[in-house]
């Protein structure tokens, strides 16, 4: 009898269960049996494992086989698991020392000729191996460079199994031929996954978006200021105005004015990425904010998460420390909006099905878009809005009190004139110099709130604003005062004090003014304060 064991990783969500795939070889009829609730496509492997063993040279036993899976409680899917029932074994079959496998993740996808090809969640399923506190992790080549984003661990990328074999047994490593030159790479196609948002909106972080400028936004002073501020302080924002004002291009413009992400951020980012199949070939750290706009069709599953089985990541998941910005909003269901309330206070989503629960990261910053009506020119003079009262009110009502409760910066956006398309106007800051600002006002709220778990200003709670950080003496009655007329709910309250603190950042006051708190209050309601739209202004 012969028996071995070696270890791989089953995703849940974007967390990672390492898993002891063991073999046992017993004398009996020829047979393959493989225990441990897999699901359709890892039952597949043992197809898939054979024809690569004898593929690579190997001698497949002529014995009954068992490949158990433990924990057999928890569910196992995808064909990441290939190699580890590979070299379990040829580990049982005595052609690999069974004591080499016994402490090394396996991680991986068999093709019939032997060759390794790529899956998705290689960065989360690493880090559940170090975390379990694992030192070696075999993975395919292609992936082997998001691998040794992991600290700690040794890697090793490999192309086939024939060279895994040789690198356990210490024989020669054989070369594997190259793809020619000017020929696509078959062994890329397991990185980007169609179905998952590649092009389509859901799109990952790209450096495309920093070659889009703020000078091409023509006007919309009130508009540039709440997308400054919103980028400091991690802000919602809520763009409301006629077609053709430039609500997405703005939108568009705000990823490149936001900080490059951490390294611990790009760690989240590239996880969640790289579950979902997003990950584009030679990119394998994501280190700039993600944006993802999903069309107004989509599902409430496509928004937050979920599918058949374990719950995939969904839009606000690919947001991840990014933009999610939804244009046309009031055109989403109603029942895709409300599901955005809870990750946009908590931070993550917490999807529960029959096949288990998962807790996926959703800290993003939300853009959302819309026109006054259906026509949209019910605010436009001169041009006459065929939409009645009932209809206008019925079209602005599809977004909830909630919703938009949940939202710091409310900005109406102006048609432009023609004499600013003349360019007669004053031309706004770039780029470069508004990320500037963005990027010191961050560093500012990072060092006020070291050690205390938070980043930004919209994560602080305000009974800590309140207590730790008030604001100068007087600030807050005008605030307070809406409060009491019932303009302002405490949650309310509680976001322009956020801002108030996220605009004293960008102008370099060490504690929010009156003149912060009326500039937020006039983000917050849309309602004139007596304060220019601008920051620093009246200080």
């Amino acid at each position: 009898m012969g028996f071995a064991r070696t270890c791989s990783v089953a995703l849940v969500g974007v967390e990672g269960v390492v898993v002891e795939v063991q073999a046992d070889l017993e004398p009996g009829v020829a047979a393959f049996t493989l225990v441990g609730l897999p699901d359709k496509s890892l039952s597949e492997s043992r197809d898939r494992v054979r024809a690569a063993v004898v593929n690579s040279g190997g001698e497949w036993p002529q014995k009954k086989l068992t490949v158990g899976l433990s924990p057999a409680s928890v569910p196992k899917g995808g064909s990441g698991f290939d190699l580890a029932v590979a070299c379990a074994v040829l580990g049982a079959a005595e052609r690999i020392d069974p004591r080499v496998l016994a402490d090394i993740v396996m991680i991986g996808e068999l093709g019939l000729d032997g060759r390794v090809r790529p899956v998705r969640g290689v960065l989360p399923a690493v880090l559940a191996a170090a975390d379990a506190g694992y030192e070696q992790v075999v993975v395919p080549e292609c992936t082997a460079a998001e691998a040794s984003l992991v600290p700690g661990i040794s890697v090793l990328g490999v192309r086939s199994l024939r060279q895994l074999i040789a690198v356990l047994t210490d024989e020669p490593v054989p070369e594997e031929e190259p793809v020619e030159p000017g020929r696509p790479d078959p062994m890329l196609a397991g990185l980007c996954v169609p179905g998952t948002g590649m092009g389509t909106g859901l799109s990952g972080a790209s450096d495309d978006a920093h070659a889009l400028d703020l000078t091409e936004v023509v006007g919309q002073t009130a508009a540039r200021t709440a997308l400054e501020v919103a980028a400091a302080g991690a802000h919602h924002l809520f763009l409301q105005g006629p077609p053709g004002a430039g609500k997405t291009m703005l939108a568009e413009r705000l990823p490149a004015i936001l900080p490059r992400l951490s390294r611990e951020e790009s760690l989240e980012v590239t996880a969640v990425h790289s579950v979902a199949g997003m990950l584009p070939p030679g990119r394998p750290l994501v280190d700039v904010a993600p944006y993802c706009a999903p069309h107004h069709s989509a599902t409430m599953q496509s928004l937050v998460g979920g599918g058949k089985g374990i719950a995939r990541p969904g839009a606000v998941s690919l947001a991840h420390r990014g933009v999610l910005f939804l244009d046309e909003a009031p055109e989403f269901s109603s029942q895709s909006l409300d599901s955005l309330r809870q990750p946009l206070e908590s931070g993550h989503v917490v999807i529960a099905r029959s096949a288990g629960v998962v807790r996926l990261p959703a800290r993003f910053l939300m853009v959302l878009a819309a026109n006054p009506c259906p026509c949209g020119r019910h605010t436009l003079l001169g041009d006459g809005c065929e939409c009645s009262a009932s209809v206008v009110r019925r079209y602005q009502g599809r977004l909830s009190g909630p919703l938009l409760d949940r939202v710091d910066l409310k900005v109406e956006v102006e048609p432009v004139t023609r004499s600013e398309l003349a360019g007669h106007g004053i031309a706004g800051d770039s780029t470069r110099t508004v990320a500037d600002r963005v990027r010191t006002a961050r560093e500012r709220a990072a060092a006020r709130l070291a050690g205390t778990g938070w980043r930004t200003n919209s994560e602080v709670p305000g009974h800590a604003l309140r207590t730790r950080w008030p604001a100068e003496p007087g600030a807050l009655d005008a605030a307070e005062l809406d409060l009491e007329r019932g303009f302002l709910t405490a949650r309310g309250l509680d976001r322009v004090l956020r801002v108030a603190w996220t605009v004293a950042d960008l102008a370099g006051r060490d504690r929010p003014g009156v003149h912060d708190v009326a500039l937020a209050l006039q983000l917050r309601t849309g309602i004139a304060r007596g304060v220019p739209m601008a920051i620093g202004s009246g200080a």
